[in-house]
């Protein structure tokens, strides 16, 4: 019982200390030498012309999102799909149900106009 104790302490100290070795190393050997030029927020390299802070359509976000989704649900139904004569009736049955709420969802952001990139 207590060295299961000791391997989630083992494991939690491992956990904090891998992230703050680099940050702490990085901060004592990273040169320093600021000046205006490094300090100033640099983007492309090409002076702006005109406003800076262009606002883009919520929709092209939306459409991501939506390209994702659809992008991970091809990672989750590919195994389900390689091994569906294997499977029984249940799992055919959940995958058939993980479509018809995935096409819904296709559906209802098709009506909502999301998909169109204008």
């Amino acid at each position: 019982m207590q060295s299961e104790w000791l391997y989630i302490g083992l494991f939690l100290v491992i956990g904090i200390i891998v992230p703050i070795v680099p940050l702490v190393a990085s901060r004592l050997l990273a040169p320093r030498k600021p000046n205006p030029i490094k300090q100033s927020a640099y983007e492309c390299g090409m002076e702006t012309v005109g406003e800076s802070w262009v606002q883009f359509k919520a929709q092209y976000y939306i459409f991501a999102l939506v390209f994702l989704l659809f992008d991970v649900e091809t990672v989750f139904l590919f195994p389900w799909a390689l091994s569906l004569n294997a499977l029984p009736l249940f799992a055919v049955i959940e995958g058939v149900i993980f479509i018809l709420i995935l096409v819904a969802g296709l559906v209802y952001a098709w009506r909502k106009g999301m998909l169109e990139w204008v």
